[in-house]
């Protein structure tokens, strides 16, 4: 069997923490930000962790298993 390719797009967007959970980007903070207020831009500025809800479809893209 051959082997698997982590999707490219995927392994731009996607870090690793230390501890091995999966960091990603907010999203809404590219364009569009003059009707956004400060508070709103600087909290979308930050890193989280990918939720446990769509942590299975983030793991398959990576090849993660």
């Amino acid at each position: 069997m051959p082997k698997l390719k982590t999707n490219s797009g995927a392994k731009k967007r996607f870090t690793f923490t230390g501890t091995g959970k999966i960091k990603r980007h907010h999203a809404y903070h590219s364009h569009i930000l003059t009707k956004k207020t400060k508070k709103q831009k600087r909290n979308l500025d930050h890193q989280t962790i990918v939720d446990r809800c769509n942590l299975k479809q983030v793991r398959d893209l990576l090849n993660l298993r």
